[in-house]
């Protein structure tokens, strides 16, 4: 018998499990960043995200699930970093770079520390906007997503 032969037999092969997309049927997570370190409560949102905590997870496949983080704006920044970490922005015109500290940044939109830390945790690929689409980021305590009836995780 030749080994092309051999390898054709699917008799006693098993088959690659492929998870399909859930669709409407993806769980709802709330997050309290409370005295939380950024990155470390980052990362663990992006794995929710893609659905990395999951059995099924599939790198091709979107299984996610949504995330809620609330107290965005009493997020933890160690070390000197609320005083020296730069947020960077261009127009795309000449000398167009914009930078702005993270206790600027934390005063003007305190959702944006948390959803550019994310961000750039998640995959550049075409699942990328589906994915960061399902993150729903608010400063305070109240959410508009009460009827989802999201469970609270706690994380780090």
């Amino acid at each position: 018998m030749s080994p092309l032969f051999l390898h054709m037999n699917t008799k006693n092969s098993m088959k690659t499990f492929l998870p399909r997309d859930p669709g409407t049927n993806r769980s709802w997570f709330i997050v309290d960043a409370n005295g939380k370190c950024l990155g470390r409560l980052a990362t663990k949102i992006a794995d929710i995200l893609r659905g990395k905590n999951k059995v099924i997870f599939s790198p091709q496949v979107d299984t996610g699930d949504f995330v809620i983080v609330i107290n965005a704006e009493k997020i933890k920044l160690t070390g000197k970093k609320d005083q020296k970490k730069m947020y960077a922005r261009y127009s795309g015109f000449r000398s167009g770079l914009k930078e702005t500290p993270a206790f600027v940044l934390r005063e003007r939109h305190p959702d944006r520390i948390i959803q550019l830390a994310v961000k750039g945790m998640l995959p550049r690929n075409n699942l990328n906007r589906n994915l960061f689409s399902r993150l729903k980021i608010y400063a305070g305590e109240k959410h508009p997503h009460a009827a989802q009836k999201p469970v609270e995780i706690q994380l780090v």
